[in-house]
């Protein structure tokens, strides 16, 4: 998990873009809207029309009827994104998700896709080979079609808390949750603010999205969720006061 910095850095222009595009939905927005928002965070037009270019150029971004647009990757993370915004657990009921690594003599690349995948997912390595989470999610494990996985579910005998408490840092994640929160709530200037909500993101794509059953007290990720809720309609209202200031 990275370290919590104690004062956000300004964005680079093309983390700015993917930035106004990944919070906004559907993940759609012209240059020239672009290019106007980019400048509230300091960016000006020409370097932002460059970083637009080499994000396109990269597959980050795509060009759809004039308009730029999240590549496949983003869009994915725009998901995952979603997903640990808005909360997407469901009632529990004691079992948990597991994936067994059945093949072997995988590169080095196939492994680490792999453990990529899993990660995703919101599975933690138990021992080498063996994924596991309480099965809470309401997204679909579309990692079971892996031809080198084998997946079950199954209920642990050993305290699943216990359990839990062993595969994910709990008590590191909450008080970076709450530095982070902190941080984006005492910071105003537009850019350092954007930053500080990039860096509030990331955090909750890490949050493993337990049942509550399994959390420890005062665990802040409701607070987490409301205050990037709150920054992401401050985006979306920069994004379109933009556009309209354009169009006017």
């Amino acid at each position: 998990m990275a370290p919590v910095t104690s004062a956000a850095k300004p964005l680079p222009a093309r983390s700015v873009a993917l930035s106004l595009l990944l919070g906004s939905h559907p993940g759609r927005m012209s240059p020239a809207t672009l290019t106007s928002a980019g400048e509230h965070f300091g960016i000006p037009a020409s370097t932002m029309r460059v970083a637009l270019t080499r994000a396109v150029a990269a597959g980050d971004l795509e060009r759809e009827g004039g308009d730029y647009t999240l590549g496949a990757r983003l869009v994915a993370r725009q998901r995952r994104q979603d997903e640990a915004v808005e909360d997407a657990a469901s009632p529990w009921h004691g079992e948990w998700e597991m994936a067994v690594v059945v093949v072997t003599g995988r590169s080095g690349q196939e492994r680490s896709a792999l453990r990529d995948l899993l990660a995703a997912h919101r599975l933690a390595e138990l021992r080498e080979g063996v994924w596991t989470r309480p099965a809470n999610l309401r997204r679909p494990a579309a990692y079971a079609g892996d031809p080198v996985l084998s997946t079950f579910t199954a209920v642990p005998a050993e305290d699943p808390a216990e359990l839990a408490a062993g595969l994910w840092d709990l008590t590191a994640w909450a008080q970076d949750g709450d530095e982070l929160v902190a941080l984006l709530e005492t910071t105003r200037e537009p850019a350092l603010r954007l930053a500080a909500a990039a860096q509030l993101v990331r955090h909750l794509a890490a949050d493993p999205l337990l049942p509550h059953e399994l959390l420890p007290p005062d665990w802040p990720g409701e607070r987490l969720r409301a205050a990037y809720a709150d920054y992401r309609g401050e985006l979306r209202d920069i994004a379109r006061s933009s556009g309209r200031g354009l169009a006017g």
